[in-house]
């Protein structure tokens, strides 16, 4: 085979495999989109059974006033109600980069929560890191920024 054959030969292979790996990277940045809206839902309806394993052991939750919840602190305080999640939605495209083992998502969401018989309503970004622990993908942090 001559030279020139063989190497858009090996172009072509290589084109394939990138086009390849860019389908695998899609399908599970939209498997990880689909968790996150599976995990949202789970707080508001206060669903723990499903809410605690798509939280990594180590999760950690930087809310909008700066304080860092930890993810049985967090989960705790859902399931005492002493934080009610009343709405949890995006509310524009939810954004993912990613690698063989992480994905991070960036979106807006509306949050209303009740703390202490108050009711709260905002927009925050929302950013979250998600690892390929186990064969299962968790979310390992959560940001929440006010949109002022």
């Amino acid at each position: 085979m001559d030279p020139e054959t063989m190497d858009a030969r090996q172009m072509d292979a290589r084109q394939m495999d990138a086009r390849q790996m860019d389908a695998r990277q899609l399908n599970t940045e939209n498997e990880v989109r689909r968790i996150e809206a599976v995990r949202l839902r789970a707080l508001v309806e206060r669903d723990l059974v499903t809410a605690d394993p798509l939280h990594a052991p180590d999760y950690q939750l930087v809310t909008p006033n700066g304080s860092v919840l930890g993810k049985d602190e967090y989960l705790g305080r859902v399931a005492s109600r002493s934080l009610e999640h009343l709405a949890f939605e995006a509310i524009t495209d939810v954004v993912a980069r990613s690698s063989t083992t992480t994905v991070v998502l960036r979106y807006q969401a509306r949050i209303a929560l009740a703390v202490a018989h108050d009711v709260e309503e905002f927009v925050a970004w929302h950013t979250d890191l998600y690892e390929l622990r186990d064969a299962a993908w968790v979310v390992v942090w959560s940001q929440a920024t006010i949109v002022a």
